[in-house]
């Protein structure tokens, strides 16, 4: 992102001439300058810290400086940091400019709503639990202060100017804010109430040594939370070069597994199954037909229908996948849903022809997501059905091939959800192709 546009950097430049604005005051404030200095230069090894080690960003100083300080001289401490820690991308000149200034004007103002509620005598005295207002209430600002700056500066960058609401424009520059707020009250919460700690213990008999020791702990537990963020994003790595390796081999079935997964999320959350749970069933449909590396491609690829040997080989691939998988544990119950999505509730199904409730739950999930998308998909076999008369054919086959509650459950949501069926084939089927098929008579190029 070097080419910055002219209307950012000229908002950049004004977001430093406020934060100018907040530290005029501090000269002639009778402020103790070790405790700024101090501050300053935790921050600045803190953010240090967390840029190579953790990512993001590290607000508890930053808030105990608003609760100890006054407001100019909170503004004054994230500005050391912004001088010695590397902006990572250019232009860096501007990058750091922005991040100093515009920290300072947060801190500034929770600050300055911490001091107007009386929250520096309640932070000296210990006055719990009255010390917690003024504590979250400079936390909501030093929020919302960060969600708007961003926000414009998302808006500017973008190319979309801010625009009052119910005029032209005005869409786009909602959705520069969307989230924002929402996205960082929870986490600047936690670190607002480990910067009241600090604070506390600064102003206790225990002295400023005592409040330093808060961020241990502090340090600790965001090193677990990083560390499960990427075991997390690692997880998500390997199910996308899984993905990405099929849609490769079977391209009239490209973005398939992303929907059957969709699907298979929507009827887990329609049956009130736990967050959990709902992402377990998330990856057992994106992956359930990973067993499609191990069939010939020229099977998966070919026009009209299969022979009684062909249709055995492809009828292996849910065995396959399950090879594949069983070895990850992350991903739980999806290694049987790999396993078992092709069985049917009256034995008639594949690879071991198990029957009503021999088939595990979250199989019988991705087998109505995955009838569901079949049929709304266009293939090089046959075209693609309406969502209604998909539906229709689901309640049909109910009882017999799927189980009615997953059936049920996924025509509920959809009815409050809707779905945007896709075109997967490479190439469309003419215009005179036949009608689709019962779920049951290509099942296995599913």
């Amino acid at each position: 992102m070097e080419a910055v546009p002219p209307r950012a950097r000229a908002y950049v430049v004004c977001v430093a001439l406020a934060a100018l604005l907040c530290l005029m005051p501090l000269p002639v404030l009778r402020t103790p300058w070790w405790a700024v200095l101090l501050l300053a230069l935790v921050y600045a090894g803190c953010e240090e810290l967390a840029r190579r080690r953790f990512g993001g960003t590290f607000y508890p100083v930053l808030l105990a400086a608003a609760f100890l300080l006054p407001p100019p001289a909170a503004a004054f401490v994230p500005l050391p940091a912004a001088a010695l820690v590397p902006a990572g991308r250019r232009p860096e000149g501007l990058r750091r400019t922005w991040r100093a200034a515009q920290l300072a004007v947060a801190v500034w103002a929770a600050a300055r709503v911490h001091w107007g509620l009386g929250g520096r005598d309640a932070v000296v005295h210990s006055d719990f639990p009255y010390v917690l207002l003024p504590a979250g209430a400079a936390v909501l600002a030093f929020c919302l202060v960060l969600t708007v700056l961003d926000g414009c500066m998302r808006a500017l960058a973008v190319g979309v100017p801010p625009a009052p609401l119910g005029q032209r424009g005005a869409a786009p520059a909602r959705r520069a804010w969307s989230g924002l707020f929402l996205r960082s009250l929870a986490p600047v919460g936690v670190h607002g109430l480990a910067g009241l700690m600090m604070a506390v213990l600064w102003r206790s008999p225990y002295g400023p040594v005592a409040a330093l020791l808060v961020l241990l702990p502090m340090c600790v537990s965001w090193w677990v939370y990083a560390q499960y963020h990427r075991e997390r994003a690692a997880h998500r790595a390997t199910i996308r070069a899984l993905v990405q390796a099929v849609d490769i081999k079977d391209g009239y079935t490209r973005g398939h597994s992303e929907r059957v997964g969709q699907a298979s999320m929507m009827i887990a959350r329609e049956l009130g199954m736990d967050d959990e749970r709902v992402e377990v069933l998330r990856f057992a449909g994106i992956l359930h037909d990973v067993g499609k590396l191990g069939v010939p491609t020229r099977l998966l690829r070919k026009d009209g229908p299969l022979t009684p040997e062909e249709r055995r080989v492809i009828e292996l691939h849910p065995e396959y996948g399950h090879e594949m998988v069983r070895g990850i544990s992350f991903l739980g119950e999806a290694r049987s849903a790999i396993l078992h999505h092709h069985e049917r509730l009256d034995g008639s199904g594949y690879p071991y022809g198990l029957t009503g409730g021999q088939i595990p739950e979250c199989a019988r999930v991705v087998a109505v997501a995955d009838a569901f998308d079949a049929m709304t998909s266009t293939r090089s076999y046959r075209r693609a059905r309406p969502v209604g008369a998909a539906l229709e054919e689901l309640e049909r086959c109910a009882g017999a091939q799927f189980d009615p509650r997953m059936v049920t459950a996924l025509v509920r949501a959809l009815g409050r959800h809707g779905w945007r069926p896709a075109v997967t084939a490479e190439n469309d089927t003419a215009a005179g192709a036949p009608a689709p098929p019962a779920p049951g008579r290509q099942e296995a190029r599913r």
